[in-house]
């Protein structure tokens, strides 16, 4: 066959341009920052954000940078405030516009945030100044040029009083060194002074240093960045000078008389451009029970094209052996930023130490064994967190005294029409017998101190009770480790006395309820601290208040003063949904203590139901009538009495549209009542829900519904563990409890980002260790708290970081952290084991 030449005239300029794609795969602008998919800048080993996230107070949002994976600048944004505070006056964010052609970002912002005062709880306190301002950033090469373009000049008192604020990550750059137009100067691992007065009698930090050129960890690549100030100088911060929780702060004032580009800088973060993420591998930080569903979940680069083989491999005593490979694995797909493997190993059932390798990438060690769960898992919770937490106790252990006995002098009765500063209002009504001031008896006994705030909120007293008293009720685990002497109000950790320590920690919690409303005739809403430097206390829980009820013109008897006003208060509130489930709780808890302790489990009873009978719903507010019907099943199981079922029954509708929010009374209540046609219904909306769940934890490799936010989800996987577990226990054949295990195992490790640590403190080969307890000033932990964990940089970078200030990262809290994963630990053991 003939073939015809055919040629074809081509514009040399084409010929090149394709010439060197073929050379070089990567576009001219592979190393430049370039706008992506998600809105933001990126290039190999950087990212740098603006304004996708806005949570000033928790140093999380506005200008950010990530420096080969790393979150290490973060909060850019004018601030009035040379270093700011938790409760320093905030922007309010306005318009932000991307525009990828020109690789610029820009958003509108102004001052003050009035939106704060409608919520009705701002401590927050501005300055008679109004101002609109824009933030622009652009990407030049591997550099972003940000500048600061004002509506109008600020007044000239305000002149070089306000400025641009980027702050530094201290964690990142604790003992290195930073260049300030060539003058050399170390970042200290503790705040120093001096402090000084300004002209306005406020107090402030001295800059570490002034220029225009700031370079930080000179010559590290992935940790040098160099900022140049095209305007104004640059001004280092210790901001932990003022606030503890503080950061490095980089500033640089605004002039007088100006508008356009008030602020100019040009950043330029040193990054290797081969970088790429390094493989993650997470796994329990305790291990396995042999017969448990196990499953591995690798983390990689994104661009992960070409996948290493998976090894589990068994320490033995003289050689490892390698017991399951995988050297085709297949990509599970991508979520959030990374690209994720599955290794599944369920069928290794032999008990010893193993590891798993990725490459040259290996986990930790962790074990398989039958009573994996049986000790040092739930306990130290049991043994530490709790009895730390104790109000109105003394807390010793062994050499040490975690506290000593506090707020005797509880509490005070709110003034009306108040706004707290942590979100409590007191009405124009105190709904009691005392006014505003007056000191309110019966509050200074019972109740755990709520994360390091050291207030007691009705709700988390109340989910604490109960968790302990379903633990107890279903796995009836008689440990004693403490010795709690409510007559003394002592507690001495690691002295046993005969007495079950959750039946003790379940009195604790049910005599701070049970006190308020005898003394009241209603719950208390919450009783916390009356000023914001009490609030922020750090150290002996001892030393919030002086023990002595505040009496006006009384003197204290030892300093032979006025008594100062320092009692914390008591809020009330008319509330249908928390008071029906204090009542779910108080029915429950009635059971726990009906031998040991009868008059107070009676009390319990009786003001369950007084509050079941007492509290009006509106029909249309669900958790109103949910919360009621909740109730009614727990004092159903309580007492059997035909009231309580018939309500249930009549409810039916109800129940069987939303069964997931009745998850931990449902199975237990269609197996008390017991008539088939009700059972059938539930079963049938059961089916159901198993089916949209198991749809649901496809959506990320952990198998759990997890929808990543500012704060961390652990809390909220836990909780959602807990329902499964309750609805396995209720309805077994359709309910598995593969998804139960999942959260377990999402708290002790198996979680995203790459710190893998357990977020039970103490529990597992690595934990917690600096968390957000009262104890987080000593960049220490209490064994047994659980933190909600790894939180979402907005749009997709998860974070954990070593910082005891992260209260979204690393709080603990009373009412579902550490009692559901004790829960859901002692579940584990029980499954598996008996």
């Amino acid at each position: 066959m003939m073939q015809r030449k055919v040629t074809i005239n081509i514009p040399i300029f084409i010929i090149l341009f394709f010439f060197t794609q073929m050379i070089n795969p990567q576009s001219i602008k592979s190393d430049s920052l370039v706008i992506n998919e998600s809105d933001y800048y990126e290039a190999p080993g950087l990212n740098v954000m603006l304004f996708d996230d806005f949570y000033p107070e928790g140093h999380q949002g506005g200008l950010t940078i990530i420096q080969h994976g790393v979150r290490v600048a973060a909060n850019g944004d004018v601030r009035i405030d040379p270093s700011p505070g938790q409760w320093s006056p905030i922007p309010k964010m306005g318009e932000k516009n991307v525009d990828k052609e020109n690789e610029i970002i820009s958003v509108e912002l102004w001052y003050p945030d009035s939106s704060r005062d409608e919520k009705g709880f701002n401590p927050i306190i501005y300055p008679d100044l109004t101002f609109k301002y824009k933030i622009r950033t652009e990407a030049i090469g591997n550099s972003i040029k940000l500048s600061v373009d004002l509506e109008k000049p600020l007044p000239d008192e305000w002149a070089n009083k306000i400025g641009f604020n980027l702050e530094l990550f201290p964690g990142q750059f604790f003992g290195e060194h930073y260049l300030m137009d060539n003058k050399p100067g170390l970042f200290p691992r503790q705040a120093t002074g001096p402090t000084f007065y300004d002209n306005e009698n406020k107090l402030q930090s001295t800059p570490l240093m002034t220029g225009r050129e700031l370079i930080v960890a000179p010559g590290k690549v992935g940790k040098e960045i160099k900022f140049r100030s095209n305007k104004n100088n640059l001004q280092l911060i210790d901001g932990r000078g003022l606030y503890n929780n503080s950061w490095f702060i980089l500033r640089s004032n605004i002039s007088a008389g100006v508008t356009k580009n008030v602020v100019e800088w040009i950043i330029t973060p040193n990054v290797d451009p081969n970088w790429k993420y390094k493989p993650v591998i997470q796994v329990s930080q305790i291990g396995y029970h042999p017969q448990q569903k196990k499953f591995a979940v690798i983390e990689l680069d994104k661009l992960t094209d070409n996948f290493d083989t998976i090894q589990l491999i068994k320490i033995n005593s003289d050689l490892n052996e390698i017991v399951k490979e995988d050297d085709q694995p297949s990509s599970w797909g991508n979520f959030l930023r990374y690209k994720y493997l599955r290794f599944d190993f369920s069928d290794v059932v032999e008990e010893g130490i193993y590891k798993i390798k990725y490459g040259d990438v290996e986990s930790n060690e962790f074990e398989i064994k039958k009573n994996i769960y049986a000790r040092d898992v739930w306990q130290p919770s049991l043994e530490y967190f709790l009895p730390v937490q104790m109000c109105h106790m003394r807390i010793e252990d062994r050499y040490k005294v975690w506290h000593g006995l506090c707020h005797m002098d509880d509490a005070l009765m709110a003034p009306v029409n108040h706004n707290h500063f942590d979100g409590y209002f007191q009405p124009g009504s105190t709904f009691t017998k005392y006014k505003s001031g007056e000191h309110v008896p019966g509050l200074n006994i019972g109740g755990w101190h709520d994360a390091g705030d050291y207030d007691l909120r009705v709700e988390s007293q109340a989910g604490t009770v109960y968790k302990l008293a379903l633990a107890y009720e279903f796995f009836k685990d008689d440990y004693d480790e403490t010795t709690i002497n409510q007559g003394a109000r002592v507690v001495e950790l690691h002295k046993p006395d005969g007495k079950p320590d959750i039946l003790q920690q379940i009195e604790h919690g049910v005599l701070s309820i049970v006190g308020g409303y005898e003394s009241m005739g209603r719950l208390y809403r919450g009783i916390i601290s009356p000023t914001l430097k009490q609030y922020v206390h750090l150290g002996d829980a001892a030393t919030m208040s002086d023990n002595i009820i505040y009496k006006e013109n009384e003197m204290d008897p030892v300093l032979n003063k006025p008594l100062p006003k320092d009692d914390r208060l008591v809020f009330t509130e008319e509330n249908p949904q928390r008071e029906l489930y204090v009542a779910q709780v108080l029915a429950a808890a009635y059971r726990s203590l009906k031998e040991f302790n009868p008059e107070l489990s009676g009390k319990c009873l009786k003001i369950a139901e007084e509050l079941f009978n007492n509290t009006r719903v509106k029909e249309k507010e669900f958790r109103e009538i949910g919360n009621k019907i909740n109730a009614a099943a727990e004092l159903y199981l309580s007492t059997l009495n035909k009231e309580y079922e018939n309500f249930i029954l009549q409810n039916e509708d109800i129940i069987k549209g939303n069964v997931i929010y009745f998850a931990e009374v449902i199975g237990r209540v269609v197996n008390k009542i017991n008539k088939p046609d009700f059972t059938k219904v539930i079963e049938n909306s059961i089916k159901d829900a198993y089916s949209k769940i198991t749809e649901m934890q496809k959506e990320n490799p952990y198998g759990v519904p997890y929808k990543p936010n500012i704060w961390g989800a652990g809390w909220m996987i836990q909780e959602f563990g807990v329902r499964q577990l309750f609805l396995h226990l209720g309805f077994p054949k359709i309910f598995t409890t593969e998804y139960v295990f999942n959260a377990l195992n999402f708290v002790l490790g198996v979680h995203p980002g790459e710190n893998t640590s357990s977020f039970a403190s103490g529990v597992g080969v690595n934990s917690l260790t600096v968390a957000y307890g009262v104890n987080r000033d000593e960049w220490s932990y209490i064994p047994g708290g659980v933190a909600s964990g790894t939180a979402l940089i907005r749009p997709d970078l998860p974070e954990l970081k070593v910082w005891p200030y992260f209260w979204q990262q690393t709080e603990y809290v009373m009412g579902g952290g550490a009692t559901n994963f004790m829960l859901l630990a002692m579940a584990a053991d029980h499954l598996l084991n008996k």
